[in-house]
């Protein structure tokens, strides 16, 4: 360990910039990946902000359970279908697959379009279940 401040300390200007490039790693993953939120801030949305819940599994995912009110449209078909959308264009979007990393995807897509209120669920409806929360 002794060594390793040793490095650290001589070569000050690499791990500053091995650090730089790290924290700005991070920052491009977060902003690709759009913004992540938890449970409970959907369910805030949900109820305070009338929050649309859109479910990019496939149909037999989505059969299997959902969240309440949940929107299924999956991912292949996102494109084609987000004139379905449109109407609730203002509302935010909160959307959910099973793991929580398709989701970037469909809020790159949505935020493409237009979209500004797109959120991913973090974890996805893994997380939803594991919190036991209810699926319909």
């Amino acid at each position: 360990m002794a060594r390793f401040l040793e490095f650290l300390i001589n070569h000050w200007m690499l791990t500053g910039i091995w650090l730089i490039l790290f924290v700005a790693l991070l920052a491009y993953l977060k902003k690709k990946s759009g913004m992540a939120i938890g449970i409970h801030e959907l369910t805030r949305l949900i109820n305070h902000e009338e929050g649309m819940v859109l479910d990019i599994r496939d149909k037999k995912a989505f059969e299997k359970g959902h969240i309440v009110d949940a929107v299924n449209i999956p991912l292949a078909k996102l494109e084609e279908r987000l004139t379905e959308l449109d109407k609730h264009k203002e509302k935010p979007f909160v959307i959910v697959c099973q793991m929580g990393h398709q989701a970037a995807d469909a809020v790159r897509k949505l935020e493409a379009k237009g979209y500004t209120k797109v959120y991913r669920l973090s974890g996805g409806i893994s997380e939803w279940q594991a919190q036991g929360l209810p699926l319909v």
